[in-house]
């Protein structure tokens, strides 16, 4: 066996209780996947001021407004209602993620670490959803400082989400990660291209929900209009920037496998993830970017994300 061979052989033992809290840290992650394609629902809807520009109250009351009226203010302050109890169930979720974690694993371990950077990016989760309220970057705003409030939230939730899977992943005995070595390099380049792409795409899916095209033909010429809002403007590079990163994660996962074939299994996962993923931007492009569309092309970044960061921890496993 190869020096490389016998490194990715490496484990850390799985304590007798640490199945169980794997499983919930998995959950933890579904959850808080769900949590981001409500979000995504809260968007596409126009509710993000549903609630006006209170938080954490709900215009101004604890509890949504009652009756059986279906208006168009009842429809959306339920819809963003939803949204805060969710992400309210959510940080009692991770702070039991962060004691369990602390309670049963030995100091410097892996997950004690994932947990607590968990708990970090949650807080800073709610705090620039927060943000988001009071700054009234929701709705149909289409300021421009819309863009840097959402790419900050994305960028956030990414790290969550990774934070999150590494924390299921090294409870169940996966080895900790060590940032050397010559694949290092080019599992940042990929982290980091997801991210570009990532922020690319929530400025594209605001400029369809705020001005959504009648056809093709009509969204590209908004895209080339000097004077469309700089969301339109934008949009037209999402699938250039879209079709560099899947390329380039294609080089990734391939040399990833044949550096260190242990990891072959994760590798494939990520290049179908990307090719499901690329299929479907180009279906909702020509669908013209409906909704439900938006939302499954956002389970399936979620996902090839997730699947990315345990494809890095698995080539950098120390």
């Amino acid at each position: 066996m190869s020096p490389l061979e016998a490194a990715s052989a490496v484990s850390i033992p799985a304590r007798p209780r640490a199945g169980g809290f794997a499983r919930y840290a998995w959950a933890v992650l579904a959850y808080n996947v769900a949590v981001v394609l409500w979000g995504a629902l809260v968007r596409v809807t126009g509710s993000g001021a549903g609630c006006g520009n209170h938080w954490p109250l709900c215009n101004g009351t604890v509890t949504p407004l009652s009756g059986t009226a279906a208006t168009t203010l009842e429809f959306t302050h339920r819809i963003e209602f939803t949204h805060r109890m969710m992400s309210g169930l959510d940080a009692v979720l991770v702070v039991a993620l962060v004691l369990w974690a602390f309670r049963l694993f030995p100091r410097r371990h892996p997950a004690r670490l994932g947990a607590a950077l968990a708990g970090v990016f949650l807080v800073t989760e709610v705090l620039l959803g927060a943000a988001l309220v009071l700054l009234q970057h929701v709705g149909r705003n289409p300021s421009v400082n819309r863009a840097y409030s959402l790419s900050g939230h994305l960028v956030n939730t990414l790290a969550l989400l990774a934070c999150l899977a590494l924390t299921a992943w090294w409870a169940g005995g996966k080895p900790p990660v060590r940032f050397a070595g010559p694949g290092a390099w080019m599992a940042a380049a990929s982290l980091l291209a997801f991210a570009i792409l990532g922020v690319s795409g929530v400025i594209a899916a605001l400029g369809d929900t705020l001005f959504p095209a009648q056809s093709l033909a009509a969204g590209f010429a908004q895209d080339l209009d000097p004077a469309a809002s700089i969301f339109l403007r934008l949009r037209i590079f999402h699938p250039l920037i879209a079709a560099a990163v899947e390329a380039w994660l294609v080089i990734f996962a391939v040399t990833s496998f044949l550096r260190r074939p242990a990891v072959k299994p994760m590798a494939w996962a990520v290049l179908a993830a990307a090719g499901v993923q690329l299929v479907a931007g180009f279906v909702n492009l020509v669908l013209l970017a409906p909704g439900w569309m938006q939302i499954v092309h956002l389970l399936l970044a979620d996902t090839l994300w997730i699947l990315l960061v345990l494809l890095c921890a698995s080539l950098l496993a120390v």
